[in-house]
């Protein structure tokens, strides 16, 4: 069997936290594998993900600052490129020049694999606003006619991975990533954003609670370990294959 080439992961991330938190695992795995994942933050999250910061007296531009900061230690850690269009949160208000943006970026990248964030959520709209974006910018660069440099792109997968409140935002896990290999590297990175300390344990706690799941799901017979680690997706579009297994 031929050995398979690393896939070209493009994650969309409304905010500079948001692709440590949620997919964390699933970008370090690529990259152990010899890829080079793209990390895309639509913004800083400096004003609704900062609070810290802006308790201790800063200004935007210092929070912006500390969030990209943070945002680079994170993904180096994770071995991913990062980019930051500096768009603006709270609200991340949706525009045709971002989507324009995130084409010229599908057009480069080509990815394989694309993951953002899901079309709910209640208690943070720029999170849903990116995976519109996201979804949109997809479908844009698959249009030959679409002023863009590059090649129309083909049909990656979209996945969405899990939001902070899941029950809320009417999230059920369809795919269970098994992280547990990756895992240590996905701790250093969250413990890498000191503005959301807060966030820590719960993620470190929910990867706890899909590898249960994780373990449940894919039967006794496998013999996974008690510690293994997951991050929930769901995804956007049918799986194509040539052997359901």
């Amino acid at each position: 069997m031929p050995e398979k080439t690393p896939s070209s992961l493009l994650v969309i991330s409304a905010h500079a936290g948001d692709f440590v938190w949620r997919a964390g695992g699933a970008i370090a795995l690529e990259s152990a594998r010899g890829a080079r994942p793209t990390v895309v933050c639509l913004t800083y999250g400096e004003r609704g993900e900062s609070a810290k910061a802006w308790r201790e007296g800063r200004q935007l531009d210092e929070v912006k600052k500390i969030r990209r900061d943070e945002a680079e230690r994170a993904a180096g850690i994770l071995g991913a490129d990062i980019r930051f269009l500096d768009a603006g949160d709270y609200p991340l208000v949706e525009s045709v020049e971002l989507i324009d943006d995130l084409v010229r970026i599908y057009r480069e990248v080509c990815p394989s694999v694309v993951l953002t964030h899901t079309l709910t959520d209640p208690y943070n709209g720029d999170h849903p606003a990116a995976a519109r974006m996201a979804l949109q910018a997809r479908i844009l660069a698959q249009a030959v006619g679409y002023d863009a440099p590059g090649e129309a792109l083909g049909a990656p997968p979209v996945f969405s991975f899990e939001p902070h409140q899941p029950e809320m935002s009417e999230f059920r896990p369809e795919v269970l990533l098994d992280i547990t290999p990756a895992y240590d590297t996905k701790v250093a990175a969250m413990r890498s954003l000191a503005a959301q300390q807060h966030m820590w344990t719960y993620y470190e706690d929910l990867a706890q609670r899909r590898g249960v799941q994780l373990r449940r799901n894919a039967g006794p017979n496998l013999g996974l370990p008690h510690d293994t680690r997951a991050e929930a997706f769901v995804r956007h579009f049918p799986h194509v294959t040539d052997r359901l297994s």
